[in-house]
């Protein structure tokens, strides 16, 4: 690798479309595992907005236009490659009774981050209606437990009646006039056009940060979850899970392979519906410590990798974000099919990783958070100098941060590692 410095202004004369096309293609060419030009950086701004624009967290979310002048802000000060700004809106949130996340000015305070508010919303007791019938399931129970304004769908009849026909609507439509039903089907239709506002704001943002040379993100084309992740994170929660695992172990089996197939059906459609070949994986409970390997391999492992391989065969790229310390599980992803997906580690050894998987996918990561809060420039500098030298060897390797967020961190530290790596990271 040349490590020549070229951090002065690599980018200098070069008019936006130049900019994004040469942005675009390093990130491709590094998910291809292919050798780009230089180290590819991708910047979660996250509410790290609000601190460089000295506003609360809410008021990102409030105030019209504020996210698309803030990024603007920090894209053109850092020049990543790509970037993201903060997640999502609380108003589809809002417009549900939503009891399962927290957003500042929505159920935390105004410089409140997004929170996850686990609850088992799924009892043990519900597994044989889940496996019956998931989507009446979900429709009549689940949704009515999770979303305060979605309780009038409680009172609908079962699902299946609408395969009845004429006879299904002539006696099941009068339900739809009954006043909880009514508030229901309002909430969602005020939840509908809360997303596509955003949707449409999201587009706008892209299309402006075009104008100055940044590139759209697309990888986050589209989101789906591990099997045992589905069943944990918003239906049986980590505690009910867990002791599915020891207590009821054939039916959480059965749940996890129902769950694969129609997250696969939607993920495939979707891809394919928006013209968008990435998906996201987010993992969350698969890391080292949350379970042994014996049941690694029995409940997360063999669903996830017939997940993964299922997307590859449909000519699909997932992105994995393997959170939390994957160390001792590295082995069993190097038996993914070599230049197909994409990996974001978030505190594994990242050295051990390339070791590992440098053959195999694209790796992304290499900075702590930790650093860029407490750490000195001399000590951001060297440890990206190392990694660009070390896992960036040959390509096929994106850095960011291991949490794909900025908050909290120090701007001198956030400009050092964007200086160094486009310094450190010429090929």
């Amino acid at each position: 690798m040349d490590m020549t410095n070229n951090s002065s202004n690599p980018d200098s004369g070069k008019t936006p479309e130049q900019l994004c096309a040469e942005r675009a293609k390093r990130f491709g060419d590094a998910v291809k595992l292919n050798k780009p030009d230089r180290v590819p950086l991708l910047m979660g701004f996250g509410y790290y907005l609000s601190e460089l624009g000295g506003v609360t967290h809410q008021a990102l979310y409030d105030e019209p236009g504020l996210q698309q002048q803030l990024l603007e802000k920090a894209a053109l000060e850092f020049q990543p490659d790509m970037f993201m700004g903060a997640w999502h809106s609380p108003e589809m949130s809002k417009a549900l009774g939503d009891q399962m996340t927290k957003w500042p000015g929505y159920g935390l305070g105004p410089e409140g981050s997004f929170q996850f508010n686990e609850k088992d919303f799924m009892k043990p007791e519900d597994y044989d209606a889940f496996l019956s019938d998931p989507s009446d399931w979900a429709i009549r129970t689940y949704l009515p437990r999770a979303f305060k304004e979605l309780e009038g769908l409680a009172l609908l009849p079962p699902m299946g009646m609408a395969a009845w026909g004429y006879y299904g609507m002539f006696l099941g439509l009068p339900s739809l006039t009954i006043p909880p039903v009514v508030t229901a089907l309002q909430a969602l239709n005020n939840a509908t056009q809360a997303q596509m506002k955003w949707i449409g704001e999201q587009v706008q943002i892209a299309q402006h940060l075009a104008l100055v040379g940044f590139p759209p993100f697309t990888y986050l084309g589209s989101l789906i979850e591990a099997p045992f992740d589905f069943m944990s994170d918003t239906l049986r929660g980590m505690r009910g899970v867990f002791l599915d695992m020891l207590r009821i172990p054939e039916k959480l089996l059965a749940a996890e392979e129902k769950v694969l197939h129609f997250q696969l059906e939607y993920a495939i459609a979707t891809c394919r519906a928006m013209n968008n070949p990435y998906i996201f994986i987010p993992l969350h409970r698969g890391s080292d410590g949350f379970m042994s390997l014996p049941q690694f391999e029995k409940f997360y492992w063999p669903q996830l990798k017939a997940m993964i391989l299922a997307l590859v065969d449909a000519g699909i790229t997932p992105w994995v974000y393997y959170e939390g310390v994957w160390d001792d599980r590295l082995s069993y992803l190097a038996e993914l099919p070599k230049g197909k997906t994409m990996g974001s580690f978030q505190s594994s050894d990242i050295f051990k990783v390339k070791e590992v998987l440098g053959e195999t996918m694209c790796i992304l990561g290499g900075m702590q958070n930790s650093m860029l809060k407490a750490g000195t420039v001399e000590q951001v500098r060297e440890h990206t100098k190392k990694v660009c030298e070390v896992v960036g060897k040959d390509g096929g390797f994106i850095m960011c941060t291991g949490v794909m967020e900025l908050e909290n961190c120090k701007p001198e530290l956030v400009k050092a590692w964007a200086e160094a790596t486009r310094e450190f990271g010429v090929y």
